[in-house]
């Protein structure tokens, strides 16, 4: 019996040492700072250079040149037909669709595409579009504005369209336009 006290007094004696060293506080690394929210700038330079570098090179669905008017907040992009001016501010970050296009006709076959189509708020355009001689196109839908990209430049980047829809939404809610909701 008094074997069995002393094991006992033994096994609580190393025990204290164990539980009070899982009660004391844990000295801390310090923590990083948290990284800072892209600008609209920085948002614009990477959503730019990714409408440029992954263009398609078809001679119609290519995007030239990409500007943003940070006054604005109107997203600019010329193709070889004309130009399109995106009211970011319009813009419903919601409505967000991502969909494969083949722009192929009965007389030309061209490269599929990865198309972003975004929906402006409730009666406010999303776009207004002029054709190669500057005059406003009509026949294109007001409502919906959409970005180009080819497809297999854009299949060879991992998490491609993530980001994108990460730094679009972004670029639109800073513009003004209608945050994303999480729904369910």
């Amino acid at each position: 019996m008094r074997h069995l006290v002393h094991l006992c007094a033994a096994v609580v004696l190393l025990a204290v040492p164990v539980c009070s060293a899982q009660t004391t506080p844990a000295t801390h690394h310090a923590k990083k700072p948290p990284k800072p929210e892209p600008t609209q700038q920085e948002l614009f330079d990477y959503v730019r250079t990714q409408l440029l570098s992954l263009s398609t090179s078809d001679g119609v669905n290519n995007n030239l040149e990409v500007t943003y008017d940070l006054a604005t907040s109107i997203l600019s992009i010329t193709r070889p037909d004309g130009r399109c001016n995106i009211f970011l501010a319009n813009l419903d970050a919601n409505s967000a669709l991502w969909e494969t296009f083949d722009p192929s006709d009965t007389y030309h076959t061209r490269e599929q595409v990865l198309r972003l189509t975004l929906t402006s708020v409730n009666g406010k355009s999303a776009r207004t579009c002029y054709d190669e001689h500057d005059q406003a196109d009509s026949s294109m839908a007001a409502n919906r504005a959409r970005l180009l990209f080819s497809l297999a430049s854009a299949n060879a980047i991992p998490g491609f369209t993530d980001k994108m829809d990460a730094a679009i939404k972004k670029l639109i809610v800073l513009a003004g336009g209608n945050p994303q909701k999480d729904i369910f």
